[in-house]
């Protein structure tokens, strides 16, 4: 599965897929309009083979709003999170060739442009 999960109405995911100019072919997913599922999630998870808490976004405003910094949070609730708030998700968060680069790091946003570029 080659596949972008983002939001529309992100600056930072729309300058980053400029950037990094992936194929056509690879199946760009606008998780707000679109949400991911449980599969996909889990799918995910398992290729990177660590925690949930590293496809979250802690900078979402529901993040800081419902206090969940300040939470003990079980991976069940951080899969729960993600998949009931789409701002939960790190993004952009892209599955290339069964790796994973979530989140808008200069290194993450780096190593996706060069797996793409190959």
């Amino acid at each position: 599965m080659n596949k972008i999960f983002y939001l529309s109405t992100c600056d930072t995911c729309k300058r980053i897929l400029k950037e990094v100019q992936p194929e056509e072919s690879i199946v760009r997913q606008d998780i707000k309009k679109v949400h991911i599922t449980a599969a996909e999630l889990d799918d995910i998870h398992k290729i990177i083979g660590g925690s949930y808490e590293d496809l979250m976004n802690k900078r979402a405003r529901i993040y800081k709003s419902e206090g969940l910094k300040d939470k003990r949070l079980s991976e069940s609730d951080i899969r729960s999170w993600i998949l009931k708030e789409y701002s939960m998700l790190k993004r952009p968060l892209a599955i290339i060739d069964g790796e994973v680069f979530a989140g808008n790091s200069k290194a993450t946003v780096a190593e996706l442009k060069v797996k793409l570029s190959k």
